[in-house]
């Protein structure tokens, strides 16, 4: 699809005035999610949490795949964003998912603070750090994986079989990327698939396509 055409489907979709206003209601909420997370984890990275032991992890010494795993997640967001690009519909639900699973992970995370795995290598994300406005990556911003929510909620809305298919073996080589280096517990990685779940079938229910 040309991007001209992509342009088109925009303006066709921006002629209606209830998507307009769910898209202007969509982006004050992704700005005051950033906003928020960015102070929620500087706070959150000096308070105390609880040390896990987990046996998944206790099995392995740490490894660092941190430039593996930016590859694969930055380059399935951006192939993902491309293809969401072309349907206005499924592109404003995905962001109004990813808004869902920020709340939550500030919530969640505030209710279960945790200390990093033992043997953690920091895996040192330019965009968390920004968001974080930290020095230096954030640590404890655990229960649950952020990326590997973000991932599999972008699989959960893509169309596209073959994609489809790349977006979920994506997922699950981050989530176990993100275990071999120890930046998580193994419950905050299984947690995340059902909270991105949770979030598109939120997103779903808002929009009345509940079922």
């Amino acid at each position: 699809m040309s991007p001209a055409t992509i342009i088109d489907r925009w303006k066709d979709a921006l002629r209606v005035s209830s998507f307009v206003c769910r898209v202007a209601v969509t982006l004050i909420a992704l700005v005051a999610a950033l906003m928020t997370l960015k102070r929620f984890l500087r706070w959150n990275e000096n308070r105390p949490g609880k040390v896990l032991f987990d046996p998944v992890l206790a099995l392995f010494p740490s490894v660092d795949l941190t430039w593996l795993t930016f590859l694969l997640i930055y380059g399935s967001v951006i192939g993902a964003l491309i293809l969401l690009a072309h349907e206005p519909e499924r592109f404003l639900r995905a962001v109004q998912a990813y808004v869902i699973i920020i709340f939550l992970r500030i919530v969640i995370i505030f209710l279960c603070p945790l200390e990093p795995p033992t043997g953690m290598i920091s895996l040192k994300d330019p965009v968390v750090q920004y968001f974080g406005g930290m020095a230096s990556t954030p640590n404890k911003d655990l229960l649950f994986s952020g990326h590997t929510a973000t991932m599999f909620l972008l699989y959960l809305n893509v169309s596209g079989r073959r994609m489809r298919r790349v977006l979920l073996g994506g997922t699950f080589a981050v989530a176990v990327g993100l275990l071999l280096q120890h930046v998580h517990y193994t419950i905050d990685v299984l947690a995340a698939f059902l909270i991105a779940y949770a979030a598109y079938r939120i997103v779903a229910c808002m929009n009345k396509d509940c079922y």
